[in-house]
């Protein structure tokens, strides 16, 4: 959270590279263009988006990696 775009995704990317296929990375991202960013991002390189929830002042973005 507090990261400007792109660098959002950049970084969510790094740690999702870091896990096995078919683990699940959380992402705490800030509301506006991060949000609609990020997941679309994660969605158009192939990895499995499985949700976008609000929490208080932030959203969590629940991804599964593929490949």
């Amino acid at each position: 959270r507090g990261v400007a775009c792109p660098m959002n995704f950049v970084r969510a990317k790094i740690q999702l590279e870091q896990i096995e296929p078919g683990a699940v990375l959380d992402v705490l991202l800030d509301g506006g263009e991060p949000v609609r960013n990020v997941p679309a991002s994660f969605a158009e390189q192939g990895q499995e988006v499985l949700s976008v929830e609000p929490e208080q002042a932030h959203y969590r973005v629940r991804v599964r990696r593929v490949e």
